[in-house]
């Protein structure tokens, strides 16, 4: 007797299925990686997510919560699992996982545990996707993406870390709030470490090709009457208020992903301040990762674009460099 579905569908072909062609996944569904996931949905960008933790319960509920809203989706197939096998075939692979700082907790203490675990998930990703791109969100961002490229013995341009890319995006907004116009309408770059080192570009903020500091030749500086630089410093505060007023900061970092993921996937060639080795650019000698302004298409990052810093600027990257340099010098086991 026939089933209702051999009855309903006449098969043309029987062939194996092909594997997916824009397969994306995500590694941690924490706070942050389920605001990537959801962003990316939402965005259209693959035509298959899945998703990857230890915790087997929360990995199964997210993965069951996002398919009951297949119907609001153009995205066929959701998966989930434990095991990395689920991953094969990613174009991309996002990395959220790892450890929180403890109170009084030093950062390279934080980082050599996060090591830890990145020893077990990053040669499984290669394993099973050998050609993807990997996007490093964990943090500290800049030092677990120089430890994944590591690990990985992936190129350079295809490990990248989600770097500044939120920093110039709160810069953005906090300054055309300010000056009453729509984020995009500002343009303004934040670039070296992601976090307490971050470097503003001063010299490079403009509106409509309009140089702020040639209408104020000390924004950003000590002498500034109107203390612009204050909002480099709100940049930097950001996240820890957000983390103080509700716990973890995710829907921003999830949007800003979901826009480099856009970049990659559809081989854009946009300009993004991602996370990317520097050694031997603007006088850094040491292999650190920091945020530059790179140019992201399908291949991963397939240029830098080198910015015409002042000689302040150049400093501070420098010294952005050498904070992060400090740290990675003495990670054991890599």
């Amino acid at each position: 007797m026939a089933s209702v579905l051999q009855k309903l569908i006449m098969p043309l072909f029987s062939g194996p299925a092909e594997p997916p062609r824009n397969k994306v996944t995500v590694v941690g569904v924490g706070q942050v990686g389920m605001a990537c996931a959801v962003s990316i949905l939402l965005r259209d960008l693959c035509d298959e997510l899945a998703l990857v933790d230890v915790m087997e319960d929360k990995l199964k509920g997210e993965m069951m919560d996002l398919q009951h809203g297949s119907l609001f989706l153009k995205t066929p197939k959701i998966v989930a699992g434990k095991d990395y096998s689920v991953t094969a075939h990613s174009r991309i692979v996002v990395v959220t996982a790892g450890v929180r700082q403890q109170e009084g907790e030093s950062r390279l203490n934080l980082v050599q545990r996060n090591v830890n675990i990145f020893k077990h998930i990053i040669p499984q990703i290669v394993r099973y996707s050998p050609n993807c791109i990997l996007i490093v969100v964990s943090n500290p961002v800049d030092v677990l993406t120089y430890v994944t490229w590591k690990l990985s013995g992936l190129p350079k341009h295809r490990v990248i870390g989600s770097g500044t890319n939120l920093d110039s995006a709160r810069f953005r907004y906090l300054m055309a709030e300010k000056l009453g116009i729509h984020s995009s309408s500002f343009n303004g770059w934040i670039l070296g470490e992601h976090g307490d080192s971050s470097v503003p570009v001063w010299s490079g903020a403009n509106v409509a090709g309009v140089s702020l500091q040639k209408l104020n030749p000390d924004i950003g500086t000590e002498c500034d009457k109107e203390n612009w630089k204050e909002t480099h410093k709100r940049v930097v505060d950001s996240a820890y208020e957000v983390i103080k007023l509700k716990g973890y900061t995710n829907w921003a970092i999830g949007l800003s992903v979901a826009d480099l993921i856009e970049s990659l996937m559809k081989n854009l060639n946009r300009i993004h301040p991602v996370s990317t080795m520097v050694k031997g650019m603007f006088g850094i000698g040491d292999e650190v990762y920091l945020s530059l302004p790179c140019v992201l298409n399908s291949s991963g990052v397939s240029s830098v674009v080198n910015m015409t810093l002042t000689e302040d600027e150049m400093a501070q990257l420098k010294k952005s460099a050498d904070t992060l340099w400090n740290i990675q010098r003495d990670l054991k086991d890599l």
